[in-house]
C-alpha cells in the first residue's frame, strides 16, 4: 500500500482534527476526480508500520481521528492500520467512492463516507449529493453537518 500524502485536516470529519492518509491506486477513476494522481498504483511512498506509528505519535497531542482517503482495495493492510489507530485511542474514518465496504472494515471504523463522485450531484456540502457520511456504530447519516 502506498500513500501519496499525509496531512492534518479539519473539515473532512466534523468535530475532529484528522490525520489524513491519501492512498494511491484507486480503481474507481471517477469523472471529475480532484485527485487523479491517486489513480496510479504505487504513486507516492510505501506505507510502513513505522511511518504510520511515527505519524500518529507526532500528531497525537492534537489529532483525534485517523482518516484514510481510499485504501479499501488493500483491505488486509487497511484493517491492520485501522486496528492500530483504534488501539492508540484514535477515532477512524474511511472515504470511499464505493457504496459499501466489507464488515471487516466496518468493524474498525467510527465514520464512513461512501458514494462515487458525481460532479452534477455535488459533494457532502450539497443537498443533492449521492454521497453519505455515516456514523458506523449507529448507522446514522450525518450529511447535515457539512451543510452551510
Amino acid at each position: 500500500m502506498h500513500y501519496y500524502s499525509i496531512e492534518v485536516v479539519f473539515q473532512e470529519v466534523p468535530g475532529e482534527i484528522s490525520i489524513c492518509f491519501s492512498i494511491s491506486g484507486c480503481p474507481l477513476r471517477c469523472e471529475g476526480c480532484h485527485s487523479p494522481f491517486l489513480w496510479k498504483d504505487g504513486n507516492g511512498r510505501i506505507m510502513t508500520r513505522k511511518v504510520f506509528i511515527d505519524t500518529l505519535c507526532r500528531y497525537s497531542p492534537m489529532a483525534t481521528c485517523v482518516l484514510f482517503m481510499g485504501g479499501e482495495w488493500h483491505e488486509d493492510e487497511l484493517v491492520s492500520y485501522l486496528k492500530l489507530a483504534r488501539k492508540m485511542n484514535f477515532k477512524t474514518c474511511l472515504y470511499t467512492g464505493e457504496d459499501n465496504v466489507s464488515d471487516r472494515l466496518l468493524n474498525e471504523l467510527t465514520w464512513l463516507k461512501t458514494g462515487k463522485w458525481i460532479p452534477s450531484l455535488g459533494a457532502l456540502n450539497c443537498r443533492t449529493t449521492n454521497q453519505n457520511f455515516t456514523q458506523v456504530s449507529t448507522n446514522k447519516n450525518y450529511n447535515h453537518l457539512f451543510l452551510i
